[in-house]
């Protein structure tokens, strides 16, 4: 799995990055078929905005998730794309 990291207005840290990739990690323990994920980390006043497009086999899932802290926003943003993974995969289990 390729992980694209894109920060607006923000500096992508070596830590951020590695919160990023362990999380990511989470994801693929619950379905191997992710390709590419882009990942883009926003800072906008006091918000601070995570969004990420995660390309599947066969699918795209997107999430983006709002916090006054980038790592919440962070894990908020990962819970969401693990619901729509799953989804997604359950969807592959029906046919």
């Amino acid at each position: 799995m390729q992980i694209n990291l894109t920060g607006h207005h923000v500096e992508i840290t070596d830590s951020l990055r590695t919160y990023v990739d362990t999380k990511f990690s989470k994801l693929e323990r619950h379905f191997d078929h992710i390709s590419n994920v882009h990942v883009i980390l926003n800072v906008e006043k006091l918000n601070q905005k995570a969004e990420a497009t995660v390309f599947l086999s066969g699918a795209e899932v997107f999430a983006s998730s709002e916090n006054q802290d980038m790592y919440a926003a962070i894990d908020s943003m990962v819970d969401k794309l693990d619901r729509q993974v799953l989804k997604h995969k359950e969807k592959l289990k029906k046919h």
